[in-house]
């Protein structure tokens, strides 16, 4: 039988390659009843490898591992998605866990981003974050003193020369993640951002592999279940003192 109270809403899992799909793995190994959000038309504009039936393949693979499993193909740059997300969710019972891991990425520049581009990254990237962590928040009791009621995690990323709405939509992200380890600490709530570097999920060539293998001193490129391995720790009992913060998880790339 399901634990209700192990319920955890993961967004950005149309890619069975992409960081997505190895978070929804991982919690479901933990024990978390998933549901998983998704939206193709982004997917297919990106042009990186999937395939139609990729989120349904994903799902499947959670639910052999004993996870109950929703998908929902939404567009989290519409201001009423992520409520109706998080309410669809409640119907696995009470959400206790928000992995943010979808994001709008298109590279531009200062003078090549257009306004379009910039509010559509924005709407994404931070709106959408800050309403699923409102919506989220709103939705669990309040906690006892010390207790670890919810969990959330985002995934960030530095880069922003030449990538400048992604990067500044991303920094806006952490501020926000950061801020709800401190205003929702009533409600028992652990929130935190992951910088996982530079994984390929599709997006690298054979040159730039060569390059970021060469600059992580790990010797190795990252994986999403490097992330996923993370964001399992830090949605565990053992992981609940963090809070707050913004961890690099990428091998040392960042400091080479």
């Amino acid at each position: 039988m399901a634990d209700s109270s192990k319920v955890a809403v993961v967004t950005g899992v149309g890619r069975r390659r992409g960081i997505g799909a190895g978070l929804a793995v991982g919690l479901a190994r933990d024990g978390w009843d998933l549901a998983l959000n998704y939206w193709e038309p982004y997917d297919q504009r990106l042009g990186m490898e999937s395939s139609p039936g990729d989120p349904e393949s994903i799902a499947a693979e959670c639910r052999e591992l004993g996870a109950v499993v929703e998908l929902f193909a939404s567009d989290l740059s519409d201001p009423t998605t992520p409520a109706e997300l998080i309410a669809a969710a409640r119907g696995l019972g009470p959400v206790r866990g928000l992995v943010i891991s979808h994001c709008e990425s298109v590279d531009s520049s200062i003078l090549t981003t257009s306004l379009e581009s910039w509010d559509r990254h924005f709407a994404v990237n931070a709106r959408a974050a800050w309403l699923l962590i409102k919506a989220f928040a709103e939705q669990l009791p309040p906690a006892m003193p010390g207790e670890a009621g919810g969990r959330i995690v985002a995934l960030t990323s530095d880069h922003t020369v030449h990538n400048v709405p992604y990067g500044a939509s991303k920094g806006a992200l952490d501020r926000i993640v950061t801020a709800a380890g401190v205003e929702l600490g009533d409600r028992g709530v652990r929130a935190n951002v992951i910088n996982p570097g530079p994984i390929d999920t599709g997006w690298m060539d054979d040159a730039t592999r060569g390059w970021v293998k060469g600059a992580t001193p790990a010797g190795r490129l990252g994986t999403p279940e490097d992330t996923a391995r993370l964001v399992r720790f830090l949605f565990s009992d053992a992981g609940s003192w963090i809070n707050g913060q913004i961890l690099n998880s990428n091998g040392g790339f960042s400091v080479s």
